[in-house]
């Protein structure tokens, strides 16, 4: 569900209430640990963090006009999602994230490539969200995105 909207604020105004406290609660999180040099806008619709092109000006190859995309949070229809593109890209971090999930949530991890849905706003595990966000700098992700992306093209 993409919001038509160009803050982050106007973003946040329009989530159902049911979950606006657990949106705000995860962004929160993220930029409480993300490592330097990302950035937080509106992106595809939804609260994104990426790689501004003042550091990496060949931006994202499906559009190289918008920016470098990593994380971006989204109230969808039946669900919230987190959407973490180095766990798509890093199979390393992505084994990471399925060892320790069950050590931070009962729920079953419902996860596809890079989206993690959490049904229930009070099932979402913030803390291990905090640390999977830290897990990756600017240069690890560009570095990561060349190999697996740029390498291909």
């Amino acid at each position: 569900m993409q919001y038509q909207v160009n803050t982050v604020n106007e973003y946040i105004d329009q989530i159902p209430e049911d979950r606006k406290e657990a949106m705000q609660r995860l962004r929160q999180v993220i930029l409480e640990n993300l490592p330097e040099g990302f950035i937080e806008e509106i992106n595809y619709g939804m609260i994104g963090y990426v790689v501004p092109h003042s550091i990496y000006p060949s931006g994202y190859h499906c559009n190289p006009k918008l920016p470098l995309p990593f994380i971006a949070i989204a109230s969808q229809k039946n669900f919230i999602a987190l959407y973490h593109m180095g766990v798509y890209a890093n199979p390393a971090l992505y084994e990471w994230l399925v060892e320790e999930y069950p050590k931070h949530s009962k729920a079953k991890l419902d996860m596809g490539k890079s989206c993690m849905r959490f049904k229930k706003p009070d099932q979402i595990p913030f803390e291990l969200i905090g640390q999977l966000v830290s897990k990756m700098t600017v240069e690890d992700w560009i570095q990561c995105y060349e190999r697996n992306y740029r390498s291909n093209k």
